[in-house]
């Protein structure tokens, strides 16, 4: 080795120490000032009430409350863009849902960014339960009857969403292919004009977020058929899952988690998750995000997280192309 080639290596490992010092001492003093998180969706939604929750919480946890700003538009996908491209130390994170992370990139010709490559996981941080609610009078009473139906009449059976592409979409996808049958898909812009459809007898029945349904379904005024986790919900007993019908295939559960950009430090991200699964495992958060229609819940780790979002991208990818909608947009 001559003596440049050892200078060289020598400035490159002081200044791969002073790299690695930095880090660490910028993870030590985290955080100094309050962390923006930015939802990629309006005011006023659960993914907004959910991220107003944990940004309070930080300001307990940290001596610094995060700060929340609203970056809705073109299905989250100007939120998502605004933090990858955003400084990579642990002040500026998105608070996301399912489809902004998971399904976006196969529905999206063009998207600004890749959420494996752009983003540095931290946590999960709520289950959203899904479910199949029904008309009494003009909808199936089961998902056995919904099966014999449709199988009977191919196509004529008519299902909402909260539109296309959205989670409660690909619900009814993958309950058609789970049971092998066909049905005709109507999508809304949202849960309020799909669930007014249903109770007029417009359509029979949709699929839904159960927050927003539970006083019609406790009044007898909608009829849930089932909910599509692995396990019974909690809040409703009594209604059966895919599973005990038959369609282990149809289980699917809405959430919403944290990232950071890519290139965070590590430690930051490391004690971003520590902070979250404290404050997700406090009583009065997990009774605020239950008000709210969800579950709190926290991923164990960073690389846990990263592991069920590449799961939940390849368990969706094949159901966005059976619906036609990959590259769609």
């Amino acid at each position: 080795m001559n003596r440049r080639t050892l200078w060289v290596a020598l400035i490159n490992a002081v200044a791969l120490a002073v790299g690695i010092s930095a880090w660490a001492q910028s993870a030590d003093d985290f955080p100094n000032r309050p962390i923006r998180i930015i939802v990629p969706q309006a005011a006023g939604s659960g993914v907004d009430l959910q991220a107003r929750t944990l940004a309070q919480k930080m300001g307990e946890l940290w001596g610094h409350a995060g700060v929340v700003e609203n970056r809705p538009g073109a299905n989250a996908i100007l939120g998502m863009d605004a933090v990858a491209k955003a400084a990579p130390d642990g002040y500026t994170l998105v608070y996301a849902p399912i489809s902004a992370v998971t399904t976006n990139g196969f529905i999206y010709k063009k998207l600004p960014y890749d959420a494996l490559r752009d983003f540095a996981p931290i946590t999960q941080t709520v289950a959203n339960p899904l479910g199949l609610v029904a008309n009494p009078v003009s909808g199936p009473k089961s998902i056995k009857e919904l099966v014999e139906q449709a199988k009977a009449n191919p196509g004529k059976l008519n299902y909402g969403s909260f539109g296309i592409g959205n989670m409660t979409h690909l619900q009814g996808v993958l309950l058609s292919l789970a049971a092998g049958i066909e049905m005709t898909h109507v999508p809304y812009r949202g849960q309020t004009p799909e669930i007014t459809d249903i109770l007029a007898g417009q359509i029979p029945m949709g699929f839904t977020t159960t927050a927003g349904v539970t006083e019609l379904v406790e009044s007898g005024k909608l009829n849930l058929l089932a909910t599509f986790g692995e396990k019974r919900d909690e809040q409703f007993p009594n209604t059966p899952t895919p599973t005990e019908a038959g369609y282990p295939r149809a289980v699917v559960v809405g959430w919403a988690g944290l990232l950071a950009p890519a290139g965070t430090p590590p430690q930051i991200v490391r004690k971003l998750h520590a902070g979250m699964a404290k404050a997700l495992s406090l009583p009065d958060v997990k009774e605020a995000i239950l008000k709210q229609g969800s579950k709190a819940v926290s991923s164990k780790s960073p690389e846990d997280f990263e592991s069920y979002i590449k799961a939940e991208m390849a368990k969706f990818h094949p159901v966005i192309k059976a619906a036609g909608l990959e590259g769609s947009q």
